[in-house]
């Protein structure tokens, strides 16, 4: 049994990781040592992220929006760039003035770990949103780990989750009734995850990377989705790269919704909306 004595000292942990490549050892080091609940355990956090698991898995969880989002291994973690969705879907409802009056239905497809649908119910539910209001959050996922795992962070907000292929699982209560639809639906190029950094390409599935010979398969067949589940002003916003945006705004404008493109310097983010014309539900800013 491990002793006070074989626990590694913070300098010693440093070297460790820096010697593996980790650019941010100083804080990694904080993180393992704070989340460790025994020598044993910190030493075995350290042999995973020096074989170069991501740190989030090895933490179990990734902070998000300001929000700690369980992960677990296998599914996607998480990026900070995704937050551009939360931030510019809670626009649009605060646009509205909404309050515990109405409720927004809102639908997370290609969830994950549940991140993006927790954050913005967060989001809504809080002070911070002046007028808070009540959020129907329904989240789905093709793969039954990251299901797994989105259950977990979407039972804190009070919402539900499904699994199945996008839009297949969700209730016909909701068609016609979302009023934010949002999808970060993997966009990366078949050939191009090859050249992915190793901690996505080797850790996180190829379901949740791979969009396809041009990136944008599963984004068409979200765009194709949308319209018979938004609500008259209701909105789809779907990640995407900067490159692959006109693409996505074009597939958009096809269906009849209007297209937009929202770009974030800060999280060098790409993030493209979709307004469903009509005067109920989420009005456009």
């Amino acid at each position: 049994m491990a002793s006070d004595l074989d626990v590694p000292s913070f300098d010693d942990v440093v070297r460790r990781l820096r010697a593996a490549g980790c650019v941010f050892a100083e804080d990694e080091a904080r993180l393992v040592i704070a989340e460790a609940r025994s020598p044993a355990r910190l030493a075995e956090m350290i042999e995973l992220r020096v074989a170069g698991r991501p740190l989030e898995l090895v933490l179990g969880w990734a902070e998000f929006a300001g929000l700690r989002i369980v992960v677990e291994p296998g599914v996607f973690v998480p990026r900070r760039r995704t937050e551009l969705l939360v931030q510019e879907a809670a626009a649009l409802v605060r646009a509205t003035g909404v309050d515990q009056a109405r409720r927004v239905v809102v639908v997370d497809l290609c969830c994950g770990s549940g991140a993006v649908g927790v954050a913005l119910a967060t989001d809504l539910a809080g002070a911070r949103s002046g007028n808070p209001a009540r959020v129907e959050l329904h989240a789905a996922d093709v793969d039954p780990a990251a299901v797994r795992c989105a259950r977990r962070n979407v039972a804190t907000v009070g919402g539900h989750v499904y699994e199945g292929d996008l839009d297949e699982p969700l209730p016909a209560r909701l068609l016609g009734a979302v009023d934010v639809l949002v999808a970060n639906a993997p966009y990366v190029p078949s050939d191009a995850i090859r050249l992915m950094p190793p901690e996505a390409r080797d850790h996180e599935p190829r379901v949740a990377l791979d969009g396809g010979t041009d990136g944008l398969d599963v984004q068409r067949r979200v765009i194709a989705a949308a319209p018979r589940w938004l609500a008259p002003g209701g909105h789809l916003l779907i990640e995407t790269s900067r490159r692959q945006a006109p693409l996505t705004a074009a597939a958009i404008s096809a269906i009849g919704l209007v297209a937009r493109v929202v770009t974030s310097e800060d999280l060098d983010a790409t993030v493209v909306v979709g307004a469903r014309p009509g005067q109920a539900g989420v009005e456009e800013k």
